[in-house]
């Protein structure tokens, strides 16, 4: 089955630091990007990673909203980094919908918004009770 053989794909390039095709990435993606930034800018999202797969070799691209563009090994790391603690969770997550988008439309189109959350703060009051 196809989406067995992208998926076995994935996981060697995104979980197991597999190298990626530069000459895929070239073929397939380099002449959307322009295309996917806009798309992001519009989305006001953080980074949006767009992941190819022909013959069981894997491209990616990754770019920011202040449009740093990665390339293969270079956009893992960063989505990596981007995840931090969370990296191979979210990859083993999205493996097998990223496979299907691959298999039914070429291509895989992620976009990432990062949220700030506040940091908790104690009250004025709270802590130990006194009795």
């Amino acid at each position: 089955m196809r989406i067995r053989e992208i998926s076995k794909a994935l996981r060697k390039a995104l979980l197991q630091e597999g190298s990626m095709d530069t000459a895929l990435y070239q073929d397939k993606l380099s002449g959307h990007v322009e295309e996917w930034y806009e798309e992001l800018m519009a989305d006001e999202g953080s980074f949006v990673f767009v992941i190819a797969e022909r013959e069981e070799n894997i491209a990616m691209v990754m770019i920011d909203k202040d449009k740093n563009i990665l390339m293969n090994e270079a956009g893992r790391e960063k989505l990596a980094k981007v995840w931090a603690k969370n990296y191979v969770k979210n990859t083993k997550f999205l493996i097998s919908d990223l496979a299907d988008r691959i298999n039914e439309y070429g291509l895989a189109i992620t976009g990432i918004t990062i949220k700030k959350i506040p940091q908790r703060t104690k009250a004025i009051g709270m802590g130990k009770k006194s009795l």
